[in-house]
């Protein structure tokens, strides 16, 4: 059916994919069945035994000292009805407008603040992602399946081995699904989650490259029109714009405080 004898099958089953022509892959892709993550993942493999993937594919292993550009930050805050985040292959959540941070506030409370916030950690880290995901095991293989795709296309990221290791060691639920070898192509869907403060959401979602910045994706989620996932968006955003008031507040509170104990300091000296 892939129109290769079985002993150069049997070779490229054994990882002997060094020089395995695209036409030959096609033909295995068709007779296995492939759909379109799987085949990508399959002539990613091809080209890491090239040697040529890092050429192609670029990785972002120094994601952590990742700033965001203004522009992109003013495109995230336009859009002020629907949660917008940018993520990278290995699922740091990078930047945000303020309805994708008051979507995600669960993952962010819960992170370490020395790193970015990492969506496959808080799966299978944080004991609250499991109310957070109304299926937590659909949204648990789907994470492990997008790093699987993303250590294909690019198996020189040490930053995303250094996730998956610590994944591998802290969770066997991670580890047997790292071992499925399912991949993903995090394209468009629907995702359902139980927000702490507005109650549970259904929520469908597109997801971009950014072309100028290679390796990372935009995503935004929207609801139905007239669901009650629309309504609670709407009170997101109002709870939102609350939490941004109080810690305006807090912040002009600690300025105060600071400037209080400032004088009192120089009149003590004096």
């Amino acid at each position: 059916m892939a129109g290769v004898s079985v002993e150069y099958y049997s070779r490229l089953e054994r990882g002997a994919l060094a020089g395995v022509s695209t036409s030959v892959l096609d033909g295995i892709a068709r007779a296995l069945r492939l759909d379109p993550a799987e085949r990508a993942y399959l002539l990613d493999l091809a080209r890491a035994a090239d040697g040529t993937c890092a050429v192609q594919r670029p990785g972002r292993s120094t994601v952590e000292r990742w700033s965001t550009r203004p522009a992109l930050q003013w495109a995230l805050d336009a859009m002020v009805h629907a949660p917008a985040i940018v993520v990278s292959a290995r699922m740091d959540l990078l930047a945000a407008n303020q309805l994708g941070r008051a979507l995600y506030s669960d993952a962010i409370a819960g992170a370490d603040r020395s790193r970015p916030v990492n969506f496959a950690r808080f799966a299978f880290v944080d004991r609250a992602a499991h109310r957070f995901y109304l299926d937590w095991d659909a949204a648990a293989d789907v994470a492990v399946a997008i790093l699987r795709t993303a250590a294909g296309r690019d198996p020189n990221d040490k930053s995303l081995a250094d996730l998956v290791g610590e994944l591998s060691t802290v969770s066997e639920e991670f580890r047997r699904r790292w071992r499925a070898q399912n991949v993903r192509i995090h394209g468009c869907g629907t995702k359902q989650f139980r927000h702490h403060a507005v109650g549970e959401l259904d929520l469908a979602y597109e997801t971009v490259d950014l072309q100028a910045e290679p390796g990372l994706t935009m995503t935004v989620y929207t609801a139905e029109p007239g669901s009650k996932s629309e309504d609670g968006l709407r009170l997101l955003a109002t709870w939102a714009a609350t939490q941004a008031v109080s810690q305006l507040a807090i912040d002009h509170g600690h300025v105060q405080i600071d400037s209080a104990a400032e004088t009192v300091r120089r009149s003590l000296a004096h």
